[in-house]
């Protein structure tokens, strides 16, 4: 079926919106949302103030819920008790973004032709808008359904404190479904429609051997090198060369998929070599399609970010260090228990070395949806129409905090309509948003709407 809204008034709609469309993402880009950086915090209540403001301009009923941490901005379309109720969820704080990295200021989004440059353009400030933008078409078009809106400010730092607010507000965010714009496509020709995303376990390893730095030709061969100690550590958890994790306990309870759906994520138009393209990358572990996508979209990791400590100026300085610190995460897949992980991992750093401290930052389970239902239908359905290409159902390897709090909460069906493309840079500098992907999801949001209506 095809839209059965006006579609030449959606296209006028749609075309008469861009230059608003543009100037607005700017004024929600250029306010540097930055949920990690306290010296940010400013610039959150900002954002909330603005978002509010540009919600109650579009006629939806907006407020600002406080929470012990950042604040959480809510919307709502219409409401009558017999029409069926959607909500929108999606974040506005980014990551931070060093402006020596960029081509152009990451906090002063620039137009170049249809393409927006600025941090926060895709993750997830534009598709936020596009979502908006199709809202206002629903509810002036008189749609048959409540739409409501949930913007949140901490996503980028787990969303810890969005439980508490759906826990608060239960009312406020009541629906019968929920719709996720914050994912990714395969490619600008195959878009991609996830069904689950890896769980998250971030971890600091410390270790202290001295009350200083010392001369290593005066005490090197002697002192403890925490350096030293913690690299052999960090080799005893993971193979560098496959990623296979070698912490007892590591692999228990993992669900792998199934043959069907390994396929499905190759017929899906997935293949190492965009893969590697899209995201800048020199070369891969593996060559073969299938168990690349496996690796990062169905399998867990143990990655190691960073060694803080000692010396890492330019030249060499002679020092025996006398602390340093480990940055892990471990990204985990259904089946598996962070609680156990965290266990097994805190026994294995105390059997290799017992005076290390080990701190878990962030917790996130894994999540895994079903591939069927009638409003993953509707979605799949909305997408195909908007942009004249079936979407694939996969999985992606990155995890959204307030995907599980909203599962475990709301207990309502949830789908992932999201816009952003592998180029668009998602966490990474130039990040990037494009017309092309605001106006096709514009029409897929209003066609999705209108197929709830239906329901």
């Amino acid at each position: 079926m095809a839209l059965t809204l006006d579609s030449k008034n959606l296209e006028t709609y749609i075309a008469d919106s861009k230059k608003a469309f543009e100037a607005n993402l700017k004024k929600l880009v250029d306010i540097p949302s930055v949920s990690m950086l306290p010296e940010n915090k400013a610039d959150i209540r900002k954002l909330a103030d603005t978002t509010k403001a540009l919600l109650t301009e579009f006629g939806a009923r907006a407020e600002i819920y406080e929470t012990k941490g950042n604040p959480v901005i809510t919307a709502e379309f219409h409401s009558d008790k017999s029409h069926p109720t959607v909500l929108i969820y999606n974040h506005m704080d980014v990551q931070p973004a060093d402006p020596e990295e960029w081509l152009s200021p990451p906090f002063d989004m620039k137009v170049d032709g249809d393409k927006y440059l600025g941090r926060g353009t895709t993750d997830d400030k534009g598709p936020a808008l596009t979502a908006l933008y199709a809202a206002r078409f629903a509810r002036e078009n008189k749609l048959p359904i409540n739409i409501k809106i949930v913007w949140e400010l901490e996503e980028e730092i787990g969303s810890t404190n969005f439980f508490q607010f759906l826990e608060e507000h239960g009312d406020v965010v009541a629906t019968d479904s929920v719709v996720v714009s914050d994912t990714v496509w395969i490619s600008r020709d195959k878009p991609a429609l996830p069904l689950g995303f890896r769980g998250l376990q971030c971890v600091l390893i410390k270790l202290r051997t001295g009350e200083i730095d010392t001369h290593s030709g005066l005490t090197g061969g002697g002192a403890r090198n925490p350096y030293t100690e913690l690299v052999d550590f960090l080799a005893r958890c993971v193979d560098g060369r496959t990623g296979l994790v070698k912490v007892p306990g590591f692999y228990d309870g993992v669900e792998e998929p199934g043959p069907e759906e390994l396929n499905g994520f190759i017929e899906a138009g997935f293949t190492a070599e965009n893969f590697a393209r899209a995201h800048k990358l020199k070369s891969l572990r593996f060559e073969d399609d299938k168990k690349v996508a496996a690796h990062i979209w169905s399998k867990p990791t143990f990655e190691i970010h960073g060694i803080s400590g000692g010396y890492t100026a330019a030249g060499v300085k002679t020092i025996i260090p006398c602390k340093a610190e480990a940055k892990v995460s471990m990204r985990l897949v259904p089946g598996q228990d962070p609680e156990k992980l965290m266990d097994n991992l805190t026994a294995y750093v105390k059997e290799h070395i017992p005076d290390a401290e080990v701190e878990a930052v962030g917790q996130l389970k894994a999540y895994l949806g079903s591939r069927e239902g009638k409003y993953l239908d509707a979605a799949c359905q909305a997408v195909e129409e908007a942009f004249g290409k079936k979407p694939a159902l996969v999985r992606e390897g990155g995890s959204i905090g307030a995907v599980i709090a909203l599962a475990e909460i709301l207990k309502r069906p949830i789908v992932f309509m999201g816009l952003s493309l592998p180029e668009h840079g998602y966490h990474s500098v130039n990040e990037n948003f494009d017309w092309g992907q605001a106006e096709g999801g514009m029409k897929a949001f209003v066609r999705y709407f209108e197929l709830l209506s239906e329901l």
